[in-house]
């Protein structure tokens, strides 16, 4: 019994390790990164954030769930989709989820109008606004330093338009 366990445990360390040393391409914005950005906009709303900066994480939230979908429709039906047309999927898929997201946000009245920025909700300005600066962050290309960089990236890039958006809305205007 000792030696199935042994060869068992070997076995295991060896497959668990090939893992290890045969990494996979990554995925930027994994679901478990979507699934984090939601919990952490849920918590913004509920300490009381501005909502123009919780505006800026929710256009995290919905580009990284749109990089993914697009990825996702590229990895399942990217051979049906006509070369000519490829390169507007990802700008397509985002657009429409940002526009079908602010259309039920207006629809179901979800979005308080209380105060506005430059005639723009203070939710909806967040979301334009960091959904444009989103989308330029994702389209820079540069070299891979250490892993997760893009995800660190984002997420740095949000931290400081977040800081800038607070600055703006309590000092500037």
């Amino acid at each position: 019994m000792k030696f199935f366990s042994k060869v068992s445990m070997a076995f295991f360390l060896l497959v668990n390790g090939v893992f290890f040393l045969v990494p996979k391409a990554v995925l930027a914005h994994c679901p478990l990164c979507v699934a984090g950005a939601a919990a952490g906009i849920t918590l913004t709303r509920w300490i009381g954030v501005d909502d123009s900066v919780t505006g800026v994480w929710m256009a995290a939230l919905l580009g990284a769930t749109s990089f993914w979908s697009s990825s996702w429709i590229q990895a399942k039906w990217g051979s049906k989709i006509n070369s000519k047309y490829r390169p507007f999927l990802k700008p397509t898929v985002y657009l429409l989820v940002f526009g079908l997201t602010l259309w039920s946000f207006y629809k179901f009245q979800l979005i308080i109008r209380m105060s506005q920025i430059m005639g723009l909700d203070k939710l909806t300005f967040g979301i334009v606004v960091g959904g444009l600066f989103f989308y330029l962050i994702d389209q820079i290309k540069i070299k891979r330093y250490f892993p997760y960089q893009k995800m660190a990236i984002s997420l740095g890039s949000m931290t400081i338009l977040s800081l800038a958006v607070y600055v703006f809305i309590n000092y500037i205007i």
